[in-house]
């Protein structure tokens, strides 16, 4: 299975905005945007991401003290749109 770089992860987030639960083969797409890993790996790793969102929900896990960062409108929009498609089984 291997580790995930940080490209391969910001690809996955990409990806999972671009295709939603409804697409045809989604796990293919995205494994196929994200490059090195299979479908399989794609969908463990999604199954880990929702792990540990149910987590910081529950108050289980501390959220991480961020730095004040710069405003960016496209990673913002970005973002805005992996939450919109981000659905929680």
């Amino acid at each position: 299975m291997g580790s995930w770089t940080t490209k391969q992860n910001k690809r996955f987030e990409e990806a999972l905005a671009l295709y939603d639960r409804d697409t045809p083969d989604r796990w293919h797409n995205i494994a196929r945007s994200v490059g090195g890993k299979s479908a399989e790996e794609v969908r463990r790793h999604y199954k880990l991401l929702l792990k540990d969102i149910m987590q910081i929900e529950n108050d289980q896990v501390p959220l991480p003290k961020y730095k004040p960062a710069q405003t960016n409108v496209r990673a913002y929009a970005n973002e805005q749109r992996l939450l919109k498609n981000l659905k929680l089984q």
